[in-house]
């Protein structure tokens, strides 16, 4: 999509890189049989990278948007639309709470067969839950920013997110 704001490119390629990532989440872990990955390297490295996403970059997208974007849509009257992504933003972040540690120890050579499942089982449902989301987004979100943001507010919006 094309977007004419700073703010609304900006999160759309976070959006690009975070679903090319989720790709290769995925169909690594429907490839992979229980523990299969457990000595995989480049699965080992998928999983971190996967982690390491968790930890900084999703909290930096979902704090700047709750922080800058959200109040400006229900000032704006798009109520709805802010407190349905928000709540998406606690579900992914309940996901990635438990994913984040069994990742550690997957990474760390120390997940038993049954944490290998319950890893897989996360990571699966993440990428649902983010997939949707972005979805959500990219159809909603960012074409309302384009509407919504001044030229002046998106340029400080856009410096402020690059700067976090």
């Amino acid at each position: 999509m094309n977007f004419s704001r700073q703010t609304s490119r900006a999160l759309h390629d976070d959006h690009r890189a975070n679903l090319q990532l989720l790709a290769r989440a995925e169909q690594a872990f429907v490839r992979s049989a229980r523990t299969h990955g457990a000595r995989d390297p480049e699965f080992l490295r998928l999983i971190a990278a996967l982690s390491q996403h968790l930890q900084q970059d999703v909290d930096r997208h979902f704090g700047f948007e709750e922080r800058e974007l959200f109040p400006r849509l229900r000032e704006a009257g798009d109520v709805g639309i802010a407190m349905l992504l928000s709540e998406e933003h606690e579900a992914i972040r309940a996901v990635a709470e438990e994913l984040v540690p069994l990742a550690g120890e997957a990474v760390a050579s120390r997940l038993d067969a049954s944490g290998w499942d319950t890893l897989r089982a996360c990571v699966l449902e993440l990428v649902e839950r983010q997939v949707s989301h972005i979805q959500k987004e990219e159809m909603a979100l960012l074409p309302m920013l384009d509407d919504l943001l001044d030229e002046e507010t998106d340029r400080q919006l856009a410096f402020d997110y690059a700067a976090s």
